[in-house]
């Protein structure tokens, strides 16, 4: 992954997000931005376990949770979220607790899928079948959980019209989505020559055989 972390770190959402409530924490615990519903409260699959938790007790005497987050500059959510997968650690795992998953684990999961469908998508396709994974595409964005990421996917989609005409086509839309979320995050983009290895053959060094 690239050396843009520190710059990109630093970015606003691409998107405007609800103002912070009265009375709330603007930043959680880890330093990015919370990101509320339009009633307020803090979005479950919107945010990391532990900033999710930080706003939740901030009215509970939890106010210290403020003090890191007036230091550190806000983070990125957006579609970033679809794709905050390597952030689980340090920020809370809502996986491992058993809990409802937060934009951590639900990005994870969600582009383990989308790779996924990518992988067993024909190889040409016909009209039918291009129609039906456009509109999946469409519906996606729409329902995705994390209301502010299913925002910024929309505009990506809007700007770059999915391509499903052949497996590889698609396949390397969903990764060139994956990297526009990557560069957001300041992770290092992946190389797109090598998405079947990853998702559909497996590592020609033979570790997945």
């Amino acid at each position: 992954m690239s050396e843009e972390a520190s710059k990109s770190s630093k970015t606003q959402p691409s998107l405007d997000t609800p103002p912070t409530p009265a009375g709330m924490p603007k930043f959680g615990a880890s330093g990015k931005k919370i990101i509320y519903d339009e009633d307020g409260k803090p979005c479950r699959s919107c945010n990391s376990l532990l900033d999710f938790k930080s706003a939740t007790h901030f009215n509970k005497g939890g106010a210290s949770n403020s003090n890191a987050s007036s230091k550190v500059p806000p983070g990125l959510t957006g579609v970033a979220g679809v794709a905050a997968s390597s952030n689980t650690t340090s920020e809370g795992d809502s996986g491992s607790l058993e809990c409802p998953p937060d934009v951590n684990e639900l990005g994870r999961a969600t582009w383990t899928f989308l790779h996924s469908v990518a992988a067993t998508y024909p190889k040409e396709a016909t009209l039918v079948q291009q129609q039906e994974m456009t509109t999946f595409i469409s519906i996606f964005s729409k329902i995705y959980p994390c209301w502010f990421c299913a925002k910024d996917f929309q505009e990506h989609v809007k700007k770059n019209q999915v391509k499903v005409k052949t497996q590889e086509e698609f396949g390397r839309w969903l990764c060139d989505a994956h990297n526009e979320v990557n560069v957001k995050l300041g992770k290092p983009k992946f190389d797109c020559n090598l998405w079947k290895e990853r998702w559909k053959d497996g590592w020609k060094d033979g570790r997945c055989d």
